[in-house]
């Protein structure tokens, strides 16, 4: 059964840190392309950042120059590092990644999944 699975929210003050994770699990044979999407209390959930399978990425205006995304192929993880927060970056963040699984009958399969959000609080 293939997971996907975020973690590395919290509390954190304005101007902090934070590096968000981003696990798969399962009978991965590739990870394609993650993004990266928030949403905040009212508000539509939106991209925040995305890597590609070829390592291309793209982020957001609102987080360019203070958010990197990056992957770890080896351990089917893509981080979102988040520097000079802001509390207009509070929200659950969620992860969404494109994946290619070997299936039990030896064939792959290839598939969008999502993860059930880490919350993210940044406080002025």
């Amino acid at each position: 059964q293939v997971q996907v699975v975020e973690s590395g929210g919290g509390l954190v003050q304005a101007g902090g840190s934070l590096r968000l994770s981003c696990a798969a699990s399962g009978s991965i044979r590739s990870i394609n392309a993650v993004g990266w999407y928030r949403q905040a209390p009212g508000k539509q959930r939106e991209l925040v950042a995305q890597i590609t399978g070829f390592d291309s990425t793209n982020y957001a205006d609102s987080v360019k120059g203070r958010f990197a995304i990056s992957r770890d192929n080896g351990n089917n993880t893509v981080y979102l590092q988040m520097n000079s927060l802001k509390p207009e970056d509070t929200a659950v963040y969620y992860c969404n990644a494109d994946l290619t699984t070997i299936t039990n009958y030896r064939t792959t399969y290839r598939s969008t999944y999502w993860g059930q959000g880490t919350q993210v609080t940044v406080s002025s």
